[in-house]
């Protein structure tokens, strides 16, 4: 494999006059990505995520389905073990009867829906800033991959910064009652 350094994009201007960096042509193609963050007491908060590149192949849908956010659910319950309390916001692919049967039929999944529009009250929420202004910031990404690898090194990065995590869940004022 042959390793090569991503471009980035630094330039500069004239005081007052916003720098324009001009790109050819335009990409269709969409990256999705869900992500929980995992608490569990005792143990090193982490993030758990699942990036999917919209390529045409799937049922049509522009991100994930209900099916995607089932295996992720069932992915992530593989590790952490135990019961997973996933606390979701509103997204209406989040809402779909799909769920609600996936959670009927794990007895280790409670679901709870947070009110509309709260996205203070998400904690995954707080993985997005440190992500997007560090790890993927000054960054042209010439394909969907080196757009996804360099996701894959801020999140795990981000993993192994607990305390930022836990953060993350404190900013929301909800607390984990075991």
């Amino acid at each position: 494999m042959v390793s090569t350094t991503p471009p980035q994009a630094k330039t500069w201007s004239r005081r007052g006059h916003t720098p324009v960096v001009k790109v050819r042509g335009r990409s269709r193609r969409r990256l999705s990505i869900a992500a929980l963050t995992c608490y569990k007491p005792g143990q090193r908060s982490r993030p758990i995520h699942r990036p999917r590149k919209d390529d045409g192949r799937h049922d049509g849908r522009k991100g994930f389905s209900r099916r995607d956010y089932r295996d992720l659910l069932i992915a992530a319950h593989q590790p952490l073990g135990g019961t997973i309390v996933l606390v979701r916001d509103n997204l209406n692919v989040h809402k779909a009867a799909g769920l609600r049967e996936v959670a009927v039929s794990r007895d280790w999944l409670t679901i709870y829906s947070l009110p509309p529009y709260a996205p203070d009250l998400n904690p995954v929420e707080g993985i997005w800033s440190p992500l997007r202004s560090g790890w993927l910031s000054n960054v042209a990404f010439s394909t969907p991959e080196h757009l996804i690898q360099r996701i894959r090194q801020g999140l795990h990065r981000i993993q192994y910064r607990p305390r930022l995590i836990d953060g993350c869940l404190a900013e929301t004022g909800l607390g984990i009652n075991p």
